[in-house]
């Protein structure tokens, strides 16, 4: 039963080795194929500088595997001692590595490249959104004063009419130096509110430019087509898109608010009070003090509202680095595991083969063993050892005479061997070669 078992093993073995040597160089062939097209996408140069660089790579590639995988299944089954085993499974770790890094990578590029690069656009989209939209936070940030700016330019503007019409401030009607000092603070805030309706509309169109290149680029990133020269597209609306950020934030009016807050203040100058007697030119100057008061109180708040506004981060400034299919899918390697594991599959799937022999030979091995001498010797054997036993019986010589004259042969020849080594022994000391 054991015979039959190991017979059928060998006869196994025998039968797959040509399927075997098939299968790798199919899977070296394939592995130089994609590896032709991952170097293809790397390679700067004339077209046909790349396609012969790119021909000659593969093919090395393709050879390498072939011998490397040709060589482990051909001697590692048969190597039996630990020491041996554990070298050999060494190499052929060193070996896997130094496949998956010259060719590896590139199959993976080959198969994912295309959609690892849009990955890559896809995140920058974002990305430049992001920033898009952090400026336009940041340009509109003044807006929130408007309110305040508004109310009190009303305000003034409203006391000034009181003033006038019904010297609600002094008592006494007329446009006097308290009704120009409020007209004057109303005209102020007037400004300022027509500064930032301006910058309002400034900002709104830029926000719209930046959507446009937004909308471009993610066009861009979705469209069918090859990818390098949608990827080129993608960098020069990356570059307009990245004006409009600097340009938003250049147009924020906070600064010229907090300048603005602060002249208010610092810049306040009080008309000389105009009353026709001293009572009116006393109060003139009470009101004056007053507006005075109120005025610096609306500076702190316009000068602290403006101060926040300008606390807030800027957008950083940054910069698009275009990849190679290679490169992006390094990269993004972690969201193509399927294309990582096909690419190393073709490569190092010889390996199963190799282990798939080497346990076949051991269990032929361990069969063997078991086996006594006289079951473990081959048809071919038993009929050599007939024939030479029946030349030996036609020559008239006996097996027994035979063995002796070969065990006389091994002595004299052990003898000589001693005399040469050490010459101080006599020659009748010698062993007599009748012996």
């Amino acid at each position: 039963m054991a015979t039959g078992a190991s017979q059928r093993l060998y006869d196994g073995v025998a039968a797959v080795e040509t399927m075997t040597r098939f299968a790798i160089a199919v899977l070296a062939l394939a592995s130089g194929v994609y590896t032709y097209l991952g170097v293809r996408s790397i390679l700067d140069g004339s077209p046909t500088a790349i396609f012969f660089a790119a021909i000659i790579y593969s093919a090395s590639v393709s050879v390498g595997i072939y011998a490397f995988w040709s060589y482990m299944a051909r001697f590692f089954p048969h190597i039996t001692t630990h020491t041996g085993r554990a070298a050999m499974l060494g190499v052929m770790a060193i070996g896997a590595v130094m496949i998956m890094a010259m060719s590896s990578w590139l199959n993976a590029a080959a198969l994912a490249g295309s959609a690892a690069l849009e990955q890559h656009l896809a995140e920058t989209v974002e990305d430049y959104t992001a920033d898009l939209d952090q400026a336009h936070q940041n340009a509109l940030a003044a807006q929130s004063l408007l309110p305040d700016i508004q109310r009190a330019s009303e305000r003034f503007a409203q006391l000034a009419l009181s003033e006038r019409q019904s010297g609600a401030l002094t008592g006494t009607t007329g446009s006097g130096s308290v009704v120009q000092l409020l007209s004057q603070m109303s005209a102020q805030m007037k400004d300022l509110e027509n500064g930032i309706n301006a910058s309002r509309e400034q900002v709104t169109t830029l926000f719209e430019q930046g959507q446009k290149r937004l909308e471009t680029m993610r066009t861009l990133v979705s469209a069918p087509g090859a990818i390098e020269p949608r990827a080129d597209q993608f960098s020069s609306e990356v570059v307009a898109l990245t004006g409009v950020i600097a340009s938003l934030g250049q147009t924020s009016i906070a600064p010229s608010i907090r300048r603005a807050a602060d002249d208010l203040s610092l810049g306040f100058i009080a008309p000389v009070a105009d009353g026709g007697d001293a009572d009116l030119v006393d109060r003139q100057d009470r009101v004056m003090a007053t507006v005075r008061a109120s005025v610096a109180a609306q500076s702190k708040v316009l000068s602290d509202a403006a101060d926040e506004i300008l606390a807030r981060a800027p957008v950083k400034e940054r910069r698009f680095v275009p990849l190679s299919s290679a490169e992006a899918v390094l990269r993004y390697a972690s969201d193509f595991i399927p294309a990582w594991a096909g690419a190393i599959s073709i490569d190092l799937l010889p390996g199963v083969l190799v282990f798939i022999l080497a346990v076949v030979h051991g269990a032929i091995r361990k069969q063997e063993e078991r086996m006594p001498f006289a079951e473990r010797i081959t048809a071919a054997e038993l009929v050599q050892a007939i024939e030479l036993k029946r030349a030996l019986a036609e020559s008239g010589s006996d097996l027994m005479e035979v063995a002796a004259e070969l065990e006389a042969q091994k002595t004299t020849e052990e003898a000589n061997n001693i005399t040469n080594l050490d010459p101080r022994i006599r020659p009748k000391d010698r062993p007599h070669e009748d012996r």
